[in-house]
């Protein structure tokens, strides 16, 4: 697939990935090829701003000063059916900008954007029945009526079929276990339950697409893993396309083999997960433990420093950091002269990769630098 261009190069991210630009999309097939076609899309606020004080707020009365905010700058991507996407950034990247432009809450200021063939700023209802948008911090659901009724409502709005609503909430029951939560009033359900029950309402009428914002967010572990499970069953069992953002990497490791990073509202990375922590961080971590014999060393740290960079040391456990092309070179130089009890390769963990991306890491630009 495609990955997408930053058009500012002078200014690009390490990141950024040099690819040719999309096609034009504007006579695309909505059955064919991408769900979520994007190019060149830019959204940008004007704010007003003024000093604090009394003497400032009257002068803005007269004199309103504003500037600018590019929420989201030049970005193109595109998604396939059926493909679940993570699309990452730190908080006022752009990420919640984006998805409401692809769901037509929000117009562009400038660029190209479809979705099933549709341009969604023009709310046809041909396409907003075929797709959905949950947040998780915002619900759609009446607090003061069961879940039961909150998606008859949704029923209607839908002109879904006894039949449709039928098997599509029998369908959801099953996989979100929701029949205790079914008649009890919406402000008496917990966070999970209820975010079981916004999830359920927004998928009754079958959505082709489905825009994820931070569904498991405030969730605790279990409920976590459950709303993932969902999630990964409800794309295999129905084949629909999902733009995933979270700040829980668990959920994007679980459900995602292809992120988009973006930051300050520019893409920077667009491609495999895999590939995002070797770009990165181009290093292994190894997890030695010696045995416990006349010839172990006194000081595992010492006898284990020329081998790579020592890490941590944590009962007797020592982490090393050594390139990924030395690793395979230097596990067989310690199996053959250390009497070694216990060794794991490991990637660096992802949470440490995208926190040196949003970071600005100038050692991890520079080994993307070099990478090149």
């Amino acid at each position: 697939m495609a990955q997408a261009r930053n058009m500012n190069e002078a200014t690009a991210h390490p990141l950024a990935e040099q690819n040719p630009q999309h096609e034009p999309i504007g006579s695309s097939d909505p059955d064919r090829g991408a769900h979520v076609l994007i190019q060149n899309l830019s959204k940008v606020y004007r704010v007003h701003e003024r000093e604090a004080g009394l003497k400032a707020s009257l002068g803005s009365l007269f004199r309103r000063k504003y500037r600018d905010v590019r929420a989201v700058n030049d970005i193109s991507f595109e998604v396939a059916p059926g493909e679940v996407v993570g699309f990452l950034g730190p908080n006022g990247a752009g990420k919640t900008t984006t998805l409401k432009m692809l769901s037509g809450l929000l117009f562009p200021s400038s660029g190209t954007v479809r979705v099933l063939g549709h341009e969604p700023f023009k709310r046809e209802r041909s396409y907003l029945g075929r797709m959905s948008m949950v947040m998780g911090n915002k619900g759609q659901l009446q607090w003061d009526i069961p879940a039961g009724d909150a998606f008859l409502v949704n029923k209607v709005v839908y002109k879904l079929s006894d039949e449709q609503f039928r098997t599509a909430l029998g369908e959801l029951t099953d996989l979100l276990d929701l029949g205790p939560l079914l008649k009890k009033q919406v402000r008496s359900l917990s966070l999970g339950e209820r975010m079981k029950c916004e999830l359920a309402a927004a998928l009754l009428h079958q959505p082709q697409v489905l825009f994820l914002d931070e569904p498991t967010i405030g969730l605790d572990v279990t409920m976590q893993a459950r709303i993932r499970s969902f999630i990964g069953e409800y794309n295999r069992r129905t084949g629909a396309t999902v733009l995933l953002t979270s700040h829980y990497m668990a959920d994007v490791v679980a459900l995602c083999k292809r992120v988009i990073v973006i930051h300050q509202g520019r893409l920077l990375y667009d491609g495999a997960l895999d590939a995002l922590s070797g770009k990165i961080a181009p290093f292994k971590l190894l997890t030695v433990q010696l045995e416990d014999t006349v010839d172990t060393p006194a000081e595992p740290m010492d006898a284990l420093a020329p081998y790579g960079e020592v890490q941590r040391n944590q009962d007797g456990q020592v982490v090393l950091r050594v390139p990924r092309a030395e690793a395979a070179a230097v596990t067989a130089r310690l199996l053959a002269n250390l009497p070694v009890a216990d060794l794991s390769i490991e990637d660096p963990p992802i949470e440490d990769v995208i926190d040196q991306v949003f970071s600005g890491n100038a050692l991890a630009e520079a080994h993307v630098e070099a990478a090149r």
